[in-house]
């Protein structure tokens, strides 16, 4: 199924990506299996932390540009409103696929 998605990754040290799909189990899992060359292999994030669904595309992308201008502090915030211990969401969205 897809569904347009923002999602935040992260590794050990708390080191933030911000991604946009429209298919949020495989891009998650491409970077948890290190298939995505770039930023999130490069500092093992696979980790993810936050994920936020859209009716649209385009919707999710200006969320995605949005976020990607805010301050570091102010994107902690966002995701510690609804995973305040970093807990690894990838558990629960794979059961609920």
């Amino acid at each position: 199924m897809k569904i347009p998605c923002v999602y935040i990754m992260t590794n050990a040290n708390r080191t933030l990506y911000i991604g946009v799909t429209a298919n949020v189990l495989r891009r998650v899992w491409l970077h948890r299996t290190k298939k995505v060359a770039g930023f999130t292999k490069r500092y093992n994030l696979t980790i993810l932390v936050y994920t936020e669904a859209h009716p649209t595309m385009l919707s999710a992308i200006a969320r995605e540009k949005q976020l990607k201008g805010w301050r570091r502090d102010k994107k902690i915030w966002l995701i510690e409103q609804r995973n305040p211990h970093w807990e690894d969401l990838w558990p629960s969205l794979v059961a609920a696929w």
